[in-house]
C-alpha cells in the first residue's frame, strides 16, 4: 500500500529536507520502499546518510508547501531518537527508518528500508473530503511538467466543491497556494 507523508532527512552538513514521498509500506509498518527520483535532495541525502524520518501527518497546509517549494521556514522538529534524523512536531506518528537496499539504475530509485523505531504524538484528525482534495491537486501541481494545463484545471475544478464543502483553515489556505502555484505556472516556465 502507498502511504502519502512526508519523510525528512539530512544532507552531508546536517540541514533538514523536509520531502512529502508516497512509499510503499507494508500493513505492520515493519519495512518501506521509498521511490526519489535521483535528482532530489531526498535521494541525495539518502545516499550520503542512508536514514530518515517518515511521517504520518494530517497538516495538509505543510505538506502542500513542502511539495511546492514554499516553506516559509523550517517546521519545529526534535531529534529522532535511534536515527540521524529530525522529527516533525507536527506529525501524528513517526517512523524511523534505515536503508537496507538499493538499486538506482533507474532514474527513480527504490531503495528498501527498515523501520527500526516508531513514535507517536497525536491522533490524526480523521478523513476530510477537504484534505484529500488539497493533498490530489497538490500531487497535480508537481506534475504540471508532465500533465497537460487543461486537465490540470478539469481535475482542480472537480475537486473546488469539497474545498467548499468541508474545508477549515488549513484546507482553505493550503488550496489558495495550491491553485496560486497551479495559475503562476505557465508564466513561470516563461522565466525560466
Amino acid at each position: 500500500m502507498i502511504l502519502e507523508g512526508i519523510v525528512t532527512s539530512l544532507d552531508a552538513s546536517g540541514r533538514l529536507n523536509v520531502a512529502p514521498m508516497g512509499p510503499l509500506v507494508t500493513p505492520e509498518f515493519s519495512t518501506l520502499i521509498l521511490r526519489p527520483f535521483q535528482s532530489s535532495q531526498t535521494f541525495q541525502n539518502l545516499k550520503a546518510h542512508p536514514c530518515g524520518v517518515l511521517h504520518v501527518i494530517d497538516d495538509v497546509l505543510l505538506i502542500a508547501q513542502a511539495a511546492l517549494n514554499q516553506l516559509p521556514a523550517e517546521p519545529e522538529t526534535f531529534p529522532a531518537e535511534k536515527v540521524a534524523g529530525r522529527v516533525l512536531a507536527a506529525c501524528c506518528r513517526w517512523f524511523e527508518f534505515e536503508i537496507t537496499a538499493g538499486d538506482d539504475s533507474q532514474p527513480r530509485t527504490h531503495l528498501e528500508a527498515r523501520v527500526i523505531h516508531s513514535g507517536r504524538l497525536r491522533d490524526f484528525f480523521g478523513f476530510n473530503r477537504a484534505k484529500h482534495a488539497v493533498l490530489e491537486a497538490t500531487i497535480l501541481a508537481t506534475r504540471l511538467h508532465l500533465l497537460p494545463q487543461t486537465d490540470v484545471r478539469a481535475e482542480l475544478h472537480r475537486l473546488a466543491p469539497l474545498i467548499e464543502k468541508t474545508a477549515g483553515p488549513q484546507e482553505h489556505a493550503a488550496w489558495t497556494l495550491v491553485c496560486r502555484f497551479i495559475d503562476d505556472w505557465p508564466t513561470q516556465q516563461k522565466i525560466s
